[in-house]
């Protein structure tokens, strides 16, 4: 089957739409029927999004009491949403709307990657000291210096590679937004990017501002192994760059060594540049992370992202970074600037400790998050899914199919409705979501009780067909 897919911006496709609170829901709805739920019923049919049809009916009685705040005149002149052509097809993001709706149905909430448990103490503690001392104001653009040291200590020690800290290292809001300001200082509008689907749902946003035109190449199960020949008849003579997430959400496909020299050799023969996600990269269970920086010839052409929230379960803090040689550096650098300028200052001389923390810290928390692996894959095996294999990250992808729902959307509906648990669908981190109907992500980011109870959950209410 053929897994490559191109997007241009002309011919943009309409995603899915959840709602993530029932005011807006209800305050938008006649656009959204009118727009995006028109384009999506024709483009799939309206049965395969049942959450949508269900997100648009009666208002509930929360958004009923809100509308009587507003004033007949606000109502009259309420006027359409605007937003950019850009970003029209881009709605509230997944995991926001998932996280609501586990709200609002008390379902446990396996779908959006954030602990339910909080950070180290030392880490917090050296917050609230720099806060005390008085570290309150502007930090440098590019970040506090002994951030940026913290940073290239690390990447030394993980990669063996010597970088800059003033030179090479750039502070950004998390890792989201090392995305973003990667994208939009190094890509020009035109420029082909190869993604790997499914891919993390920034990615395409940024792109899309960017004014590239994505390529991107489908990793299929059970081991989602990259398909070198659709990789290599992909590239062509305006490929500017390729974004690999390594370990892979939403998988936990972990790139092999083998794989990553293939793509590093089809990069310097092809002058490309690689922009590489890692920040999972202490959460590898299977094989060793490698950065696509330590490869031979490839410093030079990568951009490496990392951040501080998923190994110190602090995703709240939103601290991130880029590290790269300083041709590159520089692009970052002036996205950055005009993004956010500058991140939060007390967080990261925290950071800066936390990044320091000794190899024990790095040991318990892998050994930590093996057992709740564990737990979460023996309870779903236990169920009836086929659980595909993770070797990193805190996510777990299965196939939902052996439950006889149509697809990852009406799945996950039953799933928060009926059996009070969260999952995502991950039809969303594919441009053809017809790639990702028949499987659901998991997180096992929770604590032991949370994940038992969600999977008994699960075992007393979903029946196999």
């Amino acid at each position: 089957m053929q897994s490559q897919c191109t997007w241009t911006q002309p011919r943009m496709p309409t995603p899915l739409c959840f709602k993530s609170s029932t005011l807006l829901t209800f305050s938008i709805s006649k656009h959204l029927h009118t727009k995006s739920f028109d384009s999506l019923a024709s483009r799939k049919g309206i049965s395969y999004y049942p959450f949508l049809m269900a997100t648009l009916s009666t208002p509930s009685t929360t958004e009923k009491d809100a509308v009587s705040f507003q004033s007949e005149s606000t109502q009259k002149t309420q006027q359409p949403l605007q937003v950019a052509k850009r970003l029209e097809r881009f709605k509230t993001t997944i995991f926001t709307q998932m996280s609501s709706l586990a709200i609002k149905h008390g379902a446990i909430n396996l779908g959006q990657g954030f602990p339910n448990f909080d950070g180290p103490e030392f880490v917090k503690e050296a917050a609230i000291q720099a806060i005390r001392d008085g570290k309150n104001q502007y930090a440098r653009g590019y970040g506090v210096p002994e951030f940026n040291s913290a940073i290239a200590g690390r990447f030394k020690k993980d990669t063996g590679l010597v970088v800059d800290p003033e030179k090479e290292v750039t502070v950004t809001s998390g890792c989201t937004e090392a995305i973003a300001a990667t994208m939009l200082g190094l890509i020009n509008p035109g420029d082909e990017v190869i993604l790997f689907a499914p891919f993390y749902d920034s990615y395409e946003a940024t792109l899309s501002m960017a004014g590239a035109k994505i390529k991107c190449i489908t990793l299929r199960p059970p081991d989602f192994a990259v398909p070198i020949n659709e990789l290599t008849s992909a590239i062509s003579k305006n490929t500017r760059a390729i974004l690999i997430n390594t370990p892979h959400n939403p998988t936990g496909k972990m790139f092999t060594r083998d794989e990553l020299n293939t793509i590093a050799s089809l990069c310097i023969e092809n002058d490309v540049l690689v922009f590489t996600d890692e920040v999972y990269d202490k959460l590898a269970f299977e094989m060793d992370h490698i950065s696509m920086a330590s490869l031979p010839g490839m410093y030079e052409r990568t951009v490496t992202m990392n951040s501080l929230g998923k190994t110190f379960s602090l995703t709240g803090w939103k601290i991130g970074w880029a590290i790269a040689p300083p041709h590159l550096t520089w692009g970052v650098r002036q996205a950055h600037a005009f993004l956010t300028f500058a991140t939060s200052t007390p967080m990261q001389w925290a950071a800066s400790v936390a990044l320091r923390a000794p190899d024990s810290y790095y040991v318990e928390l892998k050994r930590d998050y093996m057992a709740k692996k564990a737990i979460l894959v023996e309870g779903l095996k236990a169920v009836g899914f086929k659980v595909f294999p993770s070797s990193g990250t805190y996510f777990v992808v299965v196939d939902h199919t052996p439950f006889g729902l149509e697809n990852d959307i009406a799945f996950c509906e039953y799933l928060i409705k009926e059996v009070g648990v969260v999952a995502i669908p991950t039809s969303v981190f594919y441009l053809n979501p017809e790639d990702g109907k028949n499987l659901v992500r998991f997180t096992f980011c929770k604590d032991e009780e949370t994940l038992r109870t969600a999977v008994e959950r699960m075992k007393e209410k979903l029946k196999r067909n």
